[in-house]
């Protein structure tokens, strides 16, 4: 646990991670993108997650998923985003924060 976990309020508007959107499943909901940290620029469910340790089992285990199904991915990825509603309203939301 990390000493800014015991002072951030994730209900204040001035935070230092930015507030973003995003999907889960077919659902739009509120997530972080960290600005710090060993996931810099990534988008998390939790701020505490983006100062977390990472999990190497996990990260070895995508690495190699990726290098199997890495172009298939980016297929369904990109289908996903073109057809989804959720993936299109998140866009749109995403965009009016820019």
């Amino acid at each position: 646990m990390l000493l800014r976990e015991f002072f951030i309020d994730p209900t204040e508007e001035n935070l230092e991670e930015g507030q973003t959107w995003a999907r889960s499943g077919k659902k739009v909901v509120r997530k972080y993108r960290c600005s710090g940290g060993p996931r810099k620029n990534r988008v998390v469910a939790k701020m505490s997650q983006c100062f977390a340790a990472p999990d190497i089992k996990k990260r070895m285990a995508f690495k190699k998923t990726k290098a199997r199904l890495g172009s298939r991915m980016i297929r369904k990825a990109k289908k996903t985003k073109r057809i989804n509603p959720a993936s299109k309203r998140v866009q749109s939301l995403n965009k009016r924060r820019r």
